[in-house]
């Protein structure tokens, strides 16, 4: 189907200012509309779809996941953030862990975190030996050339943050009660590695960024734009259609009584 350039989603009188929230929620709820017939579309082809987002610590990866899934169905569209591997796992084959999480057919899996943990955390924080890492970088082009065969339309994305705004988000979490548990010890011990993270994620890039499965780089100092951006860019590389459904018509609705029951119910307050 068209769809417009992302370029031209935005008046350029928007352009390079901070969005406000009337133009972003309005452009949102376009790419809901198109998210819902993405999704309809992997339902009826049987597509399998793999997001993978990576990304510092506070560079805006929940916040876009949320805006992509909060108006789509969590059966085709499923979000895996994996926990630490267990004893079990750690003797496991690396992706092991990772594989059977992958998309079946009308699935759209969305990774906050993957495979790269390795690449990334795991190597700056010493959770793996630099020969572990180098393999990793090694075999991961392979393996995902294995994915992308077998069906699956991989997208890979990092996120960019600025040492000043990641810097801000990070001190945002201490006194917000909302946020607290966004702040793990990983993020403290992570917090002065800034070149050790640079270096990890160039020697990612330079290994990982292949023909079949690039690396889509979203500057998320302005995480409004940012969530924007990447699902206006992530529709634009799948080739879905608009699925022709039924016109809905509600069948005339019989009710008996309209009364509260006979018996005793426990309400809930209405405090507000």
């Amino acid at each position: 189907m068209a769809r417009e350039d992302p370029a031209e989603a935005l008046d350029d009188a928007d352009r390079g200012k901070k969005l406000k929230d009337k133009v972003y929620l309005k452009e949102l709820a376009k790419l809901h509309v198109e998210l819902v017939n993405l999704q309809e579309w992997a339902k009826a082809t049987g597509a399998k779809i793999c997001i993978c987002f990576e990304g510092r610590d506070g560079a805006g990866k929940g916040g876009v996941i949320k805006a992509i899934t909060e108006r789509v169905s969590p059966r085709v569209f499923r979000v895996m953030a994996l926990t630490a591997p267990t004893e079990r796992e750690k003797s496991q084959m690396y992706v092991q862990r990772y594989l059977p999480h992958l998309p079946a057919a009308g699935e759209i899996v969305i990774f906050d975190r993957s495979w790269y943990n390795r690449a990334g955390v795991e190597r700056v924080l010493g959770f793996c030996t630099k020969r572990e890492a180098k393999k990793f970088l090694s075999a991961a082009p392979l393996v995902e050339k294995a994915i992308v065969d077998s069906g699956v339309i991989l997208v890979k994305y990092w996120l960019e943050v600025s040492p000043k705004e990641q810097q801000k988000r990070l001190k945002s979490r201490v006194n917000d009660g909302r946020k607290i548990w966004k702040l793990s010890p990983m993020d403290i011990k992570s917090y002065d590695r800034w070149d050790d993270y640079t270096d990890a994620r160039d020697d990612m890039f330079k290994a990982t960024d292949t023909e079949w499965a690039p690396w889509y780089v979203a500057n998320s100092d302005d995480k409004k734009r940012a969530r924007l951006n990447i699902i206006k860019h992530f529709l634009s590389l799948v080739p879905y259609e608009e699925v022709d459904r039924p016109k809905v018509k509600f069948p005339r609705r019989k009710i008996r009584r309209e009364s509260a029951p006979n018996y005793y119910r426990k309400m809930v307050p209405e405090l507000f």
